[in-house]
């Protein structure tokens, strides 16, 4: 990738930011679509989730995103896994608790968890984006 020319790499970016863009995008719309389609917002309770995943990250890891992959002893670490790993498990309990209680149907059911599926496709492009490029969070 370093022998191509400026222009060519900062097109190739452009290209990957706006597949990111159009991963979460569609995430969105399916969650809402699984809400509209079924005139039930219920499933909206999912969002909470979605805005509490990255908090732990933002806060407790900083920059250093390579830590989240190693083994450490540090507290900080440990607690920003634990509560990254527990809202990642709500965001898939909570429309399965909806569909248990008869809250939802199947069809909205699979559309939250599609829309779950594709913000952690996009999630895993970005990561991987930033191991190649200069991209940060921060």
């Amino acid at each position: 990738m370093a022998d191509l020319p400026g222009y060519v790499r900062s097109c190739l970016h452009t290209g990957k930011l706006a597949f990111l863009a159009i991963l979460v995008s569609g995430g969105v719309v399916l969650q809402i679509l699984a809400c509209a389609l079924y005139n039930n917002w219920w499933p909206m309770l999912t969002v909470i989730m979605y805005v509490l995943l990255p908090m732990p990250l933002l806060f407790f890891a900083g920059s250093d995103s390579s830590s989240l992959y190693t083994e450490s002893n540090s507290g900080w670490i440990n607690a920003t896994k634990f509560l990254t790993g527990a809202s990642a498990i709500g965001s898939i309990a909570i429309p399965a608790i909806l569909k248990h209680a008869g809250v939802i149907g199947w069809g909205a059911l699979a559309m939250e968890l599609s829309s779950y599926f594709v913000f952690v496709v996009a999630i895993m492009c970005y990561i991987r984006m930033n191991d190649e490029n200069d991209y940060s969070i921060l």
